[in-house]
């Protein structure tokens, strides 16, 4: 038995709808990194899901192409990486799962919910998400899927159409389990909101200098003065401060807790941090591009691989409820 067959696999999947920014980084992909040693990892840009955001085809082949170089950027190994759209069984395996489970089951998704509250069109695709997102997760036996909170429902959802389909057709399908990612529900954004794209509110993972710059002094703060105590737990700049400014952490909150540090000066110790955090990655980022039209040739062996267990699986599955003869 090989290493990798020893290692339990773990599965997740990053939207290509938008520049990825450091809410992302902080809170999904530098986790991608650190526990790909520890699993089997899988990984894939999930185009298909993108589609319920993203009408613009361009704009969606360049978000795909630019995910894959931030990923790389960041340590992430080629051989984990690939595209939904690479692994046609996946959809084909949810219309299957599309016939087991029921409308008022899926009613119950609060990210749907909340999704259409904010004014994204009330489409079929984005109703079925969470059927679609179950296959990408079972047709890969996934054991850990590595998740938001505002995730967690999905993964969930998968377990159960799992259970579904196994009591039906026999056991084929392996339970997954979410692992919760903590970190992303506090990384917040320019606004204090959570950081996301949808919310324009982000610092973009590999910005210039001067956009960084920018941003971070742009940060909404209240109205306190340099020498008024501050509230490090309520302060925005602060909680970034907790990702890029560990060494001085507790000085500046001995600062904010006593007044002697405004928020001008806050943020510009924050921009500082920043660029040196992100420059490195940023020109990791710009070597890799260089060969761009190469981009695809490097995450062949993640294709293939994840091409050669869907493949076996939907074999199965087709067999098991009567569609292969």
């Amino acid at each position: 038995m090989t290493d990798s067959e020893n290692k339990k696999i773990l599965l997740s999947g990053i939207q290509p709808s938008g520049t990825l920014h450091v809410g992302n980084y902080f809170g999904a992909m530098r986790r991608f990194v650190e526990l790909q040693e520890e699993f089997e990892s899988l990984i894939f840009i999930a185009n298909y899901h993108a589609l319920t955001s993203v009408s613009d085809s361009d704009m969606l082949i360049k978000n795909t192409q630019d995910a894959i170089l931030d990923h790389l950027a960041i340590g992430l190994k080629p051989e984990t990486l690939f595209l939904q759209s690479d692994i046609p069984e996946v959809t084909e395996l949810a219309w299957i799962f599309n016939t087991l489970i029921t409308v008022p089951y899926l009613s119950r998704a609060v990210a749907y919910k909340e999704k259409v509250d904010k004014g994204l069109e009330a489409t079929v695709g984005l109703f079925d998400y969470p059927v679609l997102m179950a296959a990408d997760i079972l047709i890969m036996d996934a054991d850990i899927v590595p998740v938001g909170q505002d995730q967690k429902q999905h993964v969930e959802i998968a377990r159960d159409i799992a259970e579904k389909f196994n009591n039906r057709y026999g056991e084929l399908f392996n339970i997954p389990k979410a692992h919760i990612l903590r970190e992303v529900s506090t990384v917040p954004g320019i606004d204090g909101q959570k950081m996301s794209k949808s919310y324009g509110n982000t610092i973009p993972l590999f910005s210039t200098d001067e956009d960084i710059k920018k941003l971070v002094m742009s940060i909404i703060t209240d109205s306190k003065g340099e020498s008024e105590t501050k509230d490090p737990e309520t302060d925005t700049v602060f909680a970034l401060h907790r990702l890029f400014s560990e060494e001085q952490l507790s000085e500046l909150k001995i600062r904010y807790e006593k007044g002697q540090i405004g928020y001008k000066e806050s943020k510009e110790i924050l921009v500082e941090n920043i660029k040196t955090f992100i420059a490195p990655l940023r020109d990791k980022r710009e070597n890799i591009a260089k060969d761009k039209d190469n981009i695809l040739d490097v995450i062949k062996v993640g294709r293939e691989r994840a091409q050669e267990r869907a493949r076996a699986k939907m074999k199965k599955v087709r067999e098991a409820v009567g569609i292969m003869l």
